[in-house]
């Protein structure tokens, strides 16, 4: 009901006291914009509620110190990627010319995203499936990233296990993976230096017919490759990693089963003990001959390499996975804050270190690798790799020609180590804690339920410990959290940005810190982080590529497993959604209005008070005909 119309020309805004909810008269004020277009005027107008605190009946648990969140944070996002993969990709893709579109997709969506996140976890204190009260029918998103998070789990604890083999290995005053005289060594194994090969015409590297021993020691040692066919002979699981999976999720169970009071005194020394580790690595690293040569390989910039369309898919692609979004972690942790935490400078300070880390580590990196290229007298580009072959063949083939080999491999795998245990840690917390904050009768059994988790998590795995393990991982690896997260995220900010409303989402973040957030991350928010997500997953359908390890290609079975892994995730979405339609009471458009009404605010709904969209068509006497003015019309709701 419009009471009363201030004048044309007052442009500023009105807006009435808000009385008490339960007393007679005005309940609500409804601030309204109106555009007068040759005397019809279009009112857009949106019930607005009563400014409330987002109290839970329930106490919820809260990080000791904020320290602990912050070292959780960078822990989960700083991870084994970060060493093997940006240094790999900059040195690809134009050295320091990759920067310029690795930086800009951090400024535009990734950093806009992760503050996204936080802020979510942080305001409605709950896990990744739990926040979507704000807009049931996208719940499904919540159940999407969980799921993902509990593929990755998988296989990522895996590569953790290896570093715990290899740890265990470097306590020799040989190190194994030196000579070819151990049993696991082919006829193919050869110790010549690579310019040997280099004469007769022949790659070292790329040679099927001749191994490094690192390379045997890692396929045949550890893995014992050799002893499968393929993904159809996998066989029974190797007793050492099997151990050292289990040593894992001993660990992993401990740091978890008490929640964030106990997880966030293990970061102390998980996230922080890498930085001392790529420190020391880099002064020894640089010491080394060939060191510069790799540093100006890394930092060489070929700007004509921007004009590439794979150097900015990569960047893009890089930004998704590298800052963690999508796997329900940063919201998981972020919903044991307090609700007053500054989560906006909390997003700038880990994006930040998480960007800067993954630019020193390529420092580290390309100082060993110029010096393995200069010793063996081959191109940088011949040793440059990623992936797990990187840090489990061609860095410990380097640290074994230094002196005092064994105490590097031993600080070298210490800090793979502690970069593996806490992402798992925070791929675990991202799964425990969406599924006990929806499914409340778990909050009193944390303890079992977490050991139910590890469990689960622990037998799966074993299936990537036996013979052929290296090719379930690398199915794993390839379609668990490939195009699919990239699709839980683009509709998280859609459900966020369209559905929620970027308006309201900027209010609750005024109501935690006191500051609403600028018009520039609204902007990305609404338009510029979908854009950017909806081209990132439409560039992994165009660029997909069947998996591969070295020269197996998988069978088609194996494919549509992968691919049903991927989509068995994605599914999630639109089942939830007609889950939740088809449950829900009334007309069609009273179950439209359910779906995407906060669950907060269903009372309004079963009042009759939902958000709409109103036109009014009347004319304005003191406006001339065909003139365009704006007004802003004043407007309260009766009981």
């Amino acid at each position: 009901m419009i009471k009363n119309r201030p004048p044309v020309a007052q442009m500023s805004s009105v807006v009435a006291p808000v009385q008490d909810s339960n007393t007679m008269g005005p309940k609500e004020v409804e601030l309204i914009l109106v555009k007068e277009q040759n005397g019809v005027q279009f009112t857009n107008s949106a019930l607005v509620n009563p400014s409330q605190t987002n109290t839970q009946t329930e106490e919820r648990e809260t990080w000791s110190k904020k320290i602990d969140f912050l070292l959780s944070v960078i822990g989960f996002a700083v991870d084994l990627a970060n060493v093997w993969r940006f240094p790999y990709l900059c040195y690809k893709n134009g050295g320091g010319a990759f920067l310029v579109p690795y930086l800009l997709f951090m400024v535009i969506a990734g950093m806009p995203l992760f503050y996204m996140e936080l802020a979510l976890g942080q305001f409605n204190r709950e896990g990744a499936a739990g926040v979507w009260k704000i807009c049931p029918i996208f719940k499904g998103v919540g159940f999407t990233v969980i799921l993902i998070s509990l593929y990755v789990g998988f296989f990522y604890i895996v590569i953790i296990a290896w570093a715990i083999h290899y740890l265990f290995s470097s306590f020799t005053s040989e190190l194994p993976w030196i000579h070819c005289n151990n049993s696991w060594n082919s006829p193919n194994c050869s110790e010549i230096n690579y310019n040997i090969f280099n004469d007769l015409n022949s790659s070292y590297v790329g040679d099927p017919y001749m191994a490094t021993p690192a390379a045997e020691y890692f396929e045949r040692g550890v893995l014992h490759l050799h002893e499968s066919q393929g993904i159809h002979n996998l066989g029974l699981p190797r007793w050492k990693l099997t151990s050292c999976l289990l040593v894992v999720i001993v660990f992993l169970y401990f740091s978890l089963w008490k929640g964030v009071k106990t997880s966030g005194k293990v970061v102390w020394i998980t996230a922080t003990m890498p930085y001392f580790v790529l420190t020391a690595l880099l002064i020894r690293g640089i010491t080394l001959p060939g060191a510069i040569d790799g540093i100006k390989a890394y930092l060489s910039v070929d700007f004509l390499r921007l004009c590439e369309a794979s150097v900015w898919i990569d960047a893009a692609t890089q930004i998704c996975f590298s800052l963690g979004v999508g796997f329900g972690v940063l919201i998981a942790f972020s919903s044991y804050n307090k609700f007053s935490n500054n989560c906006y400078r909390d997003a700038i300070i880990t994006t930040s270190v998480n960007s800067l880390t993954s630019f020193f580590s390529g420092f580290v990196i390309f100082s060993f690798l110029g010096y393995m290229a200069q010793k063996h007298n081959i191109p940088i580009g011949d040793v440059a790799k990623d992936g797990p072959g990187l840090i489990f063949i061609i860095y410990p083939e380097a640290i074994a020609t230094l002196p005092l080999s064994s105490v590097w491999a031993v600080i070298f795998f210490i800090m793979l180590l502690t970069l593996g245990i806490d992402s798992a840690m925070g791929g675990m917390e991202s799964v425990i804690t969406g599924l006990i904050d929806e499914f409340r009768f778990l909050h009193k059994h944390r303890e079992l339920f977490t050991l139910f988790i590890v469990l689960c998590t622990f037998f799966i795995s074993l299936s990537c410990v036996t013979n052929g393990g290296i090719y379930v991982f690398t199915l794993l690896d390839h379609f668990a959290a490939g195009t699919s997260i990239l699709f839980g995220v683009l509709f998280e900010t859609i459900g966020i940005a369209w559905f929620y409303g970027v308006g309201r989402f900027s209010d609750d973040i005024e109501e935690m810190i006191g500051k609403r957030p600028g018009l520039y991350w609204r902007l990305c928010w609404k338009f510029v982080s979908p854009c950017f997500l909806l081209f990132v997953v439409v560039v992994s359908f165009v660029t997909y590529r069947s998996p591969k390890y070295g020269n197996y290609t998988f069978p088609e079975w194996a494919n549509i497993i992968g691919w049903l892994v991927a989509i068995s995730s994605m599914a999630m979405v639109p089942i939830y959604a007609i889950y939740k339609f088809s449950t829900l009471h009334g007309s069609f458009r009273e179950k439209i209005a359910y779906a995407i009404t906060p669950e907060k605010d269903y009372e309004l709904i079963e009042s009759g008070k939902v958000r709409q969209f109103t036109y009014y068509s009347f004319i304005d006497p003191s406006a001339n005909v065909g003139e365009s003015k704006a007004v802003v019309q004043y407007c309260e709701i009766y009981s």
